[in-house]
């Protein structure tokens, strides 16, 4: 696995973002602040072959901007909904159908789009891994193939139209 190391120095732009801050985080122990942060790589190390040393890439923190305190709640929804689609999970029933895990659903904050996208990711991922599994399985002839990509193509379909619950129709 490819490490990741930060420099320790930083560009002059994000050096005068942190500057009006230093002074409170170290009055402050266990202070934190919430930050938007580009990085850029500075540095590649490949081991030589044999060498027990894990390859890594250096970065620098090039560009970084701390919101005030009244945009920070916007900041903290955008990592919210990031980290929901970074780690959206869920189970595929046997209808096709995919059930988002509780963690995602609690995650979603009941937000129908954030229900809507974690659920088309999770899909994906899920038919991302079966591809993988066909791909790299025992070579398969025309029909086979044919079979896999239909398989695929019903489970994409499914995933952008998902079937209707008809039982609350009566209710309607």
């Amino acid at each position: 696995m490819t490490a990741l190391k930060f420099d320790a120095k930083v560009s002059a732009s994000a050096a005068e973002a942190l500057e009006p801050h230093v002074r409170p985080l170290y009055d402050r122990p266990g202070a934190r602040r919430l930050a938007i942060v580009e990085f850029a790589h500075t540095e590649r190390i490949q081991p030589a072959p044999g060498s027990e040393k894990e390859p890594a890439v250096k970065v620098r923190i090039t560009h970084l901007e701390i919101p005030n305190a009244d945009q920070e709640g916007t900041i903290r929804e955008a990592q919210r909904a990031l980290y929901l689609q970074r780690t959206a999970t869920g189970t595929l029933q046997e209808d096709g159908e995919l059930e988002l895990s509780e963690q995602t659903l609690r995650l979603t904050g009941g937000m129908l789009h954030a229900i809507e996208a974690a659920r088309l990711k999770a899909g994906l991922a899920h038919w991302l891994t079966y591809i993988h599994r066909v791909v790299q399985g025992p070579d398969l002839t025309v029909s086979e193939m044919r079979h896999e990509l239909d398989q695929v193509a019903a489970g994409l379909t499914t995933a952008l139209r998902p079937a209707r619950d008809n039982s609350s129709d009566d209710d309607a």
